[in-house]
């Protein structure tokens, strides 16, 4: 009996000793399991490796944390918006401004204004920062890499021409244009009004001194600049001066035309000689970088990519504290340098730009990588997002490119096709915005 006592109380005692075990534990603060992140980006699955690296070291940072990434072609917006439909979107996204845009018109994307460190905003250069937000939605994009779009041009064909440098202004094309053709045969420039392609032409309209939509969202460019544009560019394809493809082709066939020595001058950036120097390696020989086109101002245009937060994100505060770190000076001067692009970064950019000075190439396709990138170093001072990231902006390219479409064709006049994309734009708008 006594033994059994002795039993009894060893077994009570292990009992309060489990017992102050298990209350011990419950009273302890609850650990929050490290967020798994989905990532969104657009066609970047060629610099898997730095991406991976980012991540790794992320996740190295973030004990647990797990970032799932997924790479996507360029046409990610009906794609993003059947997630968001079917509330499976993606932590972060890489977007450019017009979409991010038109995604947070419709309540799509996070005002990531109270999820931002304080200064945030100097971390980044001040016009591609702004251009991440939105009048009614807030800061609804962090920047990330960008583009200077140059005039890559064929010397061999300029020397035949017998000019010497391309044109710096706008007013100055026609000239250049008509010269080319009629000395050597080939085209100046292509400039495409296919609605679903580059918006270089919309773009071209605003350093040509045309207000693209008023305060109100309304047509704001039927007004007498507003028809010169429009005549520049239907007088240059009327009088043949511009490839008859520019009315159904896009950015891709002035790229073909460019590589087989038929054209020019193309407007692209830094990154794409080395597309050049693969694929037509004469024409790469004989390609000079200069200054893009401008109008009076000199502004020229960047092309900007940013990270956005979508609204179903769940892990809001997780998902911009890794944009900021995707977009931090140091990610960002290493990607700067794999893809040959420009950091949004003021940080990283000082740090391209003294890499630059410093490399020493050791062949000429690098001495003309080299040279073409510190160019668009240099212009990115007097560069910034041209045509306004506002929402229904591709509808508006649509319906201006269609009525010049038709003025090119000798439908209408290029006056009548003003009027007609500022009723059918002003229509839209009044719907959108009454």
């Amino acid at each position: 009996m006594k033994i059994l006592r002795i039993r009894r109380k060893i077994f009570v005692a292990g009992l309060v000793v489990v017992g102050a075990v298990l209350i011990g534990w419950g009273c302890r603060p609850k650990q929050q399991p490290a967020a798994d992140l989905q990532l969104w980006t657009l066609n970047l699955a060629k610099f898997e490796p730095y991406m991976k690296g980012v991540i790794e070291d992320w996740q190295e940072l973030h004990s647990g944390a797990v970032v799932r990434w997924t790479d996507v072609p360029w046409d990610v917006e009906r794609k993003l918006l059947a997630a968001v439909y079917a509330r499976t979107a993606p932590d972060v996204v890489n977007l450019n401004p017009p979409f991010a845009a038109n995604l947070a018109s419709k309540g799509g994307l996070m005002d990531l204004t109270p999820l931002l460190p304080a200064d945030a905003a100097q971390r980044y250069l001040p016009s591609v920062w702004q251009a991440g937000r939105d009048s009614k939605a807030g800061q609804i994009a962090i920047p990330w890499y960008l583009t200077v779009r140059l005039s890559l041009v064929n010397q061999e064909i300029l020397d035949q021409a017998g000019l010497k440098v391309p044109p710096r202004r706008w007013q100055d094309v026609p000239a250049f244009a008509r010269r080319i053709r009629e000395r050597t045969g080939s085209y100046g420039l292509f400039v495409t009004v296919a609605p679903d392609d580059s918006a270089e032409l919309l773009e071209s309209m605003v350093q040509m001194g045309v207000t693209l939509l008023d305060s109100h969202q309304r047509a704001g460019f039927n007004t007498p600049t507003g028809k010169r544009a429009f005549a520049f560019w239907t007088d240059l394809y009327r009088q043949g001066l511009l490839p008859r493809e520019v009315v159904s082709q896009g950015q891709r066939r002035a790229i073909e035309l460019y590589q087989s020595g038929d054209l020019a001058m193309l407007a692209s950036g830094a990154e794409f000689l080395d597309s050049i120097q693969t694929n037509a390696p004469g024409v790469a020989k004989a390609t000079q970088s200069h200054p893009p086109l401008t109008g009076d101002d000199g502004s020229a245009n960047v092309a900007l990519m940013t990270l956005t937060v979508p609204s179903q994100s769940l892990h809001s505060q997780e998902a911009v504290d890794f944009a900021l770190f995707l977009t931090n000076a140091a990610n960002q001067a290493r990607f700067a340098q794999e893809a040959k692009v420009l950091p949004s970064s003021l940080q990283a950019l000082q740090q391209v730009q003294m890499a630059l000075k410093a490399e020493q190439p050791k062949s000429h396709k690098a001495a003309q990588i080299r040279a073409a990138r510190a160019l668009s170093a240099k212009t990115l001072e007097r560069a910034r997002v041209l045509v306004p990231a506002t929402p229904g902006v591709k509808r508006l390219k649509s319906i201006i490119y269609t009525q010049l479409q038709r003025a090119m064709l000798g439908q209408i006049s290029s006056d009548q096709a003003v009027e007609e994309a500022a009723r059918q734009w002003n229509r839209y708008a009044k719907a959108r915005w009454p």
